[in-house]
Order: structure tokens, then sequence, then C-alpha cells
């Protein structure tokens, strides 16, 4: 058995970002006089910023989306500090991982210095090789490019490789990479994640041990 390399998802999985997402989704919508509700938002969550932006604002030139997208975004970072907290157990895991030798690499649509803002919020900007976010790659989950690049960055075969995931899309990318997946089904229905190879509710069901694969 090898030690596995790590490949975290962020959003649900080391932190919940949804409510400052949230939060930030409104500042943009008050000025240009849009209604968003939280329930608006939900299916949002998650997507690039150009595909929620035609959700939420409907078919918006593209410079208007990217004007968005950046207000949106800038404001978020703005809205995290001293606010945002790793999930049960995410701090400790990523740690210990860490020290006991594992590769590690974010593998997250979210923008990638929205990325490095949380990483360090939460104190573990140090322990990542390498960070992939969906500025990085042109297919987002469930498609696998983003987990495949990560691997490819790390220089691990994917077989080697343990996803971290919250999200279906996400579960089916790691599957489709030919990945193992681990499944935090926090905030998802446990059914709804059943592809994955483990599914557990708390980051804190999970030690060291669970990360060696036969590779």
């Amino acid at each position: 058995m090898e030690k596995a390399a790590v490949l975290w998802d962020l959003d649900g999985v080391l932190v919940d970002s949804r409510q400052f997402h949230y939060e930030s989704w409104l500042y943009v919508a008050h000025p240009r006089s849009v209604e968003i509700s939280y329930q608006d938002f939900l299916p949002t969550f998650g997507m690039r910023n150009p595909d929620a932006i035609r959700v939420l604002f409907g078919d918006l030139p593209e410079e208007e989306i990217n004007r968005i997208a950046e207000d949106k975004e800038r404001y978020f970072r703005k809205s995290i500090r001293g606010r945002i907290k790793p999930l049960p157990g995410a701090y400790n895991l990523v740690v210990s991982l860490h020290a006991n030798g594992h590769k590690q690499a974010i593998a997250s649509s979210t923008p990638r210095l929205n990325i490095e803002a949380i990483l360090a919020e939460i104190g573990l900007e140090g322990c990542f090789d390498e960070i992939v976010s969906g500025d990085d790659v042109k297919n987002g989950k469930p498609n696998p490019d983003i987990f495949l690049l990560a691997a490819e960055k790390l220089g691990v075969d994917p077989r080697c490789c343990v996803v971290v995931e919250d999200a279906v899309v996400g579960v089916q990318a790691g599957k489709a990479a030919g990945m193992k997946v681990f499944a935090v089904a926090g905030t998802r229905r446990p059914e709804d994640l059943r592809l994955a190879d483990r599914i557990v509710h708390s980051l804190e069901e999970l030690s060291l041990d669970d990360f060696q694969v036969d590779c």
C-alpha cells in the first residue's frame, strides 16, 4: 500500500462558504435592481461565475458578466476576513496528512484568489503542494479535467489519488478520473453520493490509515 495523494474540493469539504457567497451576490445584485432569494442562489453554488450570472441575472454581454464576477469576488474576499472557519476535522486532517508526507492539492472550481484567501484565513496555506482552480481548465466538473490536471501537477498516477468531495458532480468527476473518492455528506443526502467509495458525515470520521491506496 502507498500513501495516497489527496485532492481536495474546497467549499463544503474544508469550509462552508455558502453564506458568504450569498451575501456577495446580494451586494452586486442590489445596484442592478436584481432580487436573489437564497433558494435562487443555492442551485448556482459551485457553478463557475459566468454560468451562475446567466442564471441569476439573465443573458448579459460578456463585459458585464466579467464586471459582475470581479465585483462579487472582491466583496467575497473582504467578507470572509476573520469570519470563515474550517469545518470539523478539516484542519487536523490536512495538517496530519501534510506531516505524514502525503502530497496534497486543492482542485476546486473556486477562483484561485478566493482559494488562496480562504486557505490563509484558516491557516492551511502551507499544506498544499498545488492549487488547481476553475480558471485552469476548460471543462468543469463532472468532467474529470480538474482532478487529472491536479494529479499531473503533483506527478502522481490518478490511481494513486484520493479525492475528497461533497458534490454529486465532484464525485462523478473523481470517479471519471479513475480515482478513489471519499464523499462528505454534510449538506447532501448520502444516497445522492452513492458513487463514492466511502461516504462520511464529517472529516472527523477519517484517519491517516484511510489514505493508503494499492496502486
